[in-house]
């Protein structure tokens, strides 16, 4: 049994990463079996569906052969040091399902000796979980770069979801922040398990596969290096585009190690929740990346995404909401999807009048200003007023971790992504 101060050095050294929310899962109990992956998912905090669930994030080990400037697990880093065995993790992960504490599993480890090395102990305990211990429930494992791929491909048919962190978006951060890792290195193992997944699943046909369901995460630290919103964006774009990912994180830069090539200050979450905001336009609004932010440009702190675009394209608006196609009303700030399907349902039957969308929960205090109803404009036509009343609604935006005890229109907003 793993004990108490073990525990808590490997589960406070997991905390930096933050790509272990998860959903897509569907692993079934089993006879005799524990536990049950849903379809809406294990996260740490609030599931798509709203519920608040946990999981168990923690380290096989932060005893480290790497030297990443960043890490506070580095190898020259002044830190106490702690590792579990696969016994000791299935163990615990086990004795906190029983007691409720806990509905899954985030592990991930430090490179204690070999990536090879390390990657069999991690395959050697999912494994036990799986087999030994009949354990059903969620399992997210972040895979060692450069381990074997057969050490990856045979932890991927046992876990629900597997991240590989990409860290920083370009080759020259990574040489000067992280020496021993490199790029294509990292993208490597997301490429053979995309495919290993996309082959796997054509092969099943409508036989739910083992292997990955939930798909695979990275992360991305924000503000520990130079490049700009725009680079980050694309690169994010092409590993959704080449990979499959479901998501791409973003953790703003917290100074936990001091070192001269390292920013001394925050990134702030402002940031991070705007990076957040374009990544949502991205997947599910039709947005690109170029159409976003230019290479070496930040997004826009006094705007949202969306509305920072609109802007920089007003000669495309106004739009009639009674016969504007669907990506158009995508793009109206304030129609998030289901607001926009809403207007497609509805203006079937009749004449949409700025009374109705105010029934629709559409933010009209921003559409107001991009929209036209039955003919009829209600928004400012003057562009320096649209300007400063949209910086200062976009300044009262809470960009932080839904609470359960958020308003029930912002908790709709944080669950939906409406923009």
């Amino acid at each position: 049994m793993i004990d108490a101060e073990r525990l808590k050095i490997l589960t406070e050294s997991a905390k930096y990463d933050v790509s272990c929310s998860s959903s897509g899962s569907a692993r079934a109990n089993t006879k005799n079996g524990i536990g049950n992956a849903s379809i809406g998912g294990i996260c740490h905090s609030f599931t798509p569906d709203g519920r608040c669930v946990s999981l168990l994030k923690i380290l096989m080990s932060n005893r480290c052969t790497y030297n990443c400037l960043y890490c506070p697990n580095r190898a020259d880093a002044d830190v106490p040091r702690a590792s579990a065995t696969p016994d000791e993790i299935c163990d615990i992960v086990i004795q906190f399902y029983k007691r409720n504490y806990i509905e899954g599993l985030f592990l991930s480890s430090a490179v204690d000796g070999s990536p090879d090395a390390t990657m069999e102990r991690m395959v050697e305990t999912v494994i036990k979980l799986r087999k030994e211990h009949n354990f059903n429930g969620y399992i997210h494992l972040k895979g060692i770069p450069y381990a074997d791929k057969l050490l990856c491909r045979r932890a991927a048919m046992y876990v629900d979801r597997m991240s590989y962190n990409i860290e920083f978006p370009t080759e020259n951060s990574l040489r000067l922040l992280a020496p021993q890792k490199s790029k294509s290195g990292l993208l490597l193992p997301m490429r053979q398990l995309a495919l290993e997944k996309t082959a796997i699943d054509s092969e099943s046909g409508k036989r739910r596969s083992h292997f990955l369901p939930a798909g695979q995460t990275t992360q991305m630290i924000v503000g520990a290096s130079p490049e700009s919103d725009g680079q980050i964006l694309r690169l994010s774009q092409a590993m959704y585009r080449k990979f499959s990912l479901k998501r791409v994180y973003y953790s703003a830069y917290v100074p936990v190690v001091q070192n001269p090539l390292l920013p001394d200050r925050c990134t702030g979450l402002l940031r991070e929740h705007r990076l957040y905001q374009a990544d949502w336009l991205m997947r599910f609004y039709g947005f690109s990346a170029q159409e976003i932010a230019g290479d070496q440009e930040n997004l826009p702190e006094e705007y949202d995404p969306k509305c920072a675009w609109a802007l920089k394209n007003l000669q495309l608006f106004p739009v009639e909401v009674n016969r504007a196609p669907l990506e158009m009303l995508l793009r109206v700030p304030g129609i998030g999807c289901i607001s926009a399907y809403r207007i497609l349902r509805a203006r079937k039957h009749t004449t949409l009048h700025f009374e109705d969308l105010a029934k629709m929960r559409i933010v009209l205090k921003r559409a107001k200003h991009f929209i036209t109803c039955d003919g009829k404009f209600y928004g400012s036509e003057n562009t320096n007023t649209v300007r400063s009343l949209l910086a200062l609604e976009c300044k009262d935006e809470q960009y932080e971790q839904l609470s359960m005890f958020s308003s029930p229109e912002n908790s709709l907003s944080a669950l939906t992504g409406q923009l």
